[in-house]
């Protein structure tokens, strides 16, 4: 069983997934090439013993000649790559041939581009689904896009654990707040939790205060974060209680000494419910789809930070904990079985990647290019790569100067602006 990442958390699932379903094989793993590889300390971080090696780019990866004796491959890549390595094997393997199952999956909840990052995965022998509710919308939008709606398999997080193990600790009840690299995304809302964080640490100074962020600031992570915790606590000015702590490292064992678990939107919230934990799903920003903390509607946890001031533990509806792949469940031992089956076909018909130049024109030759192929999925040529580079290097200078400037609007000229309407 081979894993194919390119971040820490994405090669976190993508391992734990293949030990879950092939719980019997023999496991490796590669990491694509790029300036940010995750470090040693992150990949330590994941909970996973096995160092994953270092590939090339995807045209080098799909020619690996190991992959002739690979028997299953994990994608635990965002949707493009895996159109990408999609559009690379079909063309290495155009014929019914004697080649990996190829499968695709989610590392978290899917709260958003629920039908974009579907289809960029469909032709995938396999595409997992982490829940119930998430296999049958899965399944619906695949068959409204005349696409394969049975290669979705429902299953869970492989890094849940046993359900409800929430256990009792030593020392005192801790808060641990789950911060996410893009959300709250402005400086101002990254402020806001640091001090609400502090507030709470002061008025409930019997209780430790953990703001678990994912990595240390210039660490490469999933999502960018512009606006790291650590830095701007340093900068708040407002000296931090003695009982509010900034810590990174394995959430799991976090979870492990954790009584309350408060997050915007993370994924860290499914794990705590998972094990039992009060969660608070914070309402402080609005409930909005660009949060993701509109996933949690129904759950009971909605939650601002004056609820949990006050003393609030909110705890997690049965029914919605079931239905969104939480709890109990015989979806893993289901899905072992179904791809064990998988396992035995002699011969697989060539994989079909959703998107191909008849249908999608107008798109596909960027997309595949960004990862060094041509609409075609064969190795774009020296020049071509390097000006696909030069253009995607221009693209990315004009949308960071955009994004400074509207920040800058937001951040500094909008507040002066109000301030001179007042006089």
């Amino acid at each position: 069983m081979l894993v194919l990442a390119d971040t820490d958390s994405r090669w976190k699932w993508g391992f734990l997934t293949a030990q879950q379903l092939f719980p019997g094989g023999s496991h490796s793993g590669l990491l694509l090439d790029s300036v940010g590889l995750p470090s040693e300390r992150q990949l330590g971080d994941t909970g996973v013993d096995v160092r994953p090696e270092v590939t090339g780019t995807v045209p080098d990866f799909v020619e690996l000649d190991e992959l002739d004796d690979v028997d299953a491959l994990v994608l635990a890549l965002p949707g493009g790559a895996v159109q990408a390595v999609l559009h690379g094997l079909a063309r290495r393997w155009p014929k019914a041939s004697r080649r990996p199952l190829v499968i695709s999956g989610y590392v978290g909840v899917v709260y958003e581009k629920h039908a974009e990052g579907l289809l960029l995965r469909s032709g995938s022998d396999v595409i997992l689904a982490n829940s119930r509710t998430d296999a049958e919308e899965f399944r619906r939008l695949l068959a409204g896009s005349n696409a394969d709606p049975s290669v979705v398999l429902e299953t869970v997080l492989p890094f849940l654990g046993e359900p409800d193990s929430a256990v009792a600790h030593e020392g005192p009840f801790t808060l641990t707040f789950a911060a996410q690299p893009g959300v709250p995304g402005s400086r101002a809302d990254r402020e806001l939790v640091l001090r609400r964080l502090i507030r709470h640490a002061r008025l409930h100074p019997e209780r430790e205060v953990l703001l678990k962020v994912r990595g240390k600031v210039g660490e490469r992570t999933t999502h960018v974060e512009n606006y790291p915790y650590q830095q701007l606590a340093a900068r708040l000015g407002v000296q931090r209680p003695d009982n509010l702590t900034i810590v990174h490292g394995n959430m799991g064992e976090v979870l492990a000494r954790t009584d309350l678990l408060v997050t915007v939107s993370s994924t860290a919230a499914v794990e705590a419910m998972h094990r039992g934990i009060p969660t608070a799903i914070l309402t402080d920003f609005g409930i909005k789809e660009r949060l993701g903390n509109h996933y949690f509607i129904g759950s009971g946890c909605l939650a601002g930070f004056s609820d949990l001031d006050n003393g609030e533990l909110p705890v997690a509806d049965a029914d919605w904990t079931s239905a969104h792949g939480l709890g109990r469940s015989t979806a893993v031992d289901d899905a072992r079985a179904a791809l064990a089956a998988r396992l035995t076909e002699q011969v697989r018909p060539p994989l079909r990647p959703f998107y191909t130049m008849e249908t999608a024109s107008g798109m596909l030759p960027q997309l595949l290019g960004r990862y060094d192929l041509d609409g075609h999925g064969h190795a774009l040529e020296a020049d071509d790569s390097a000006l696909l580079d030069l253009q995607s290097a221009i693209r990315s200078l004009v949308s960071r100067a955009a994004r400074t400037a509207y920040r800058q609007g937001v951040d500094t000229v909008a507040p002066a602006l109000r301030r001179l309407a007042r006089l």
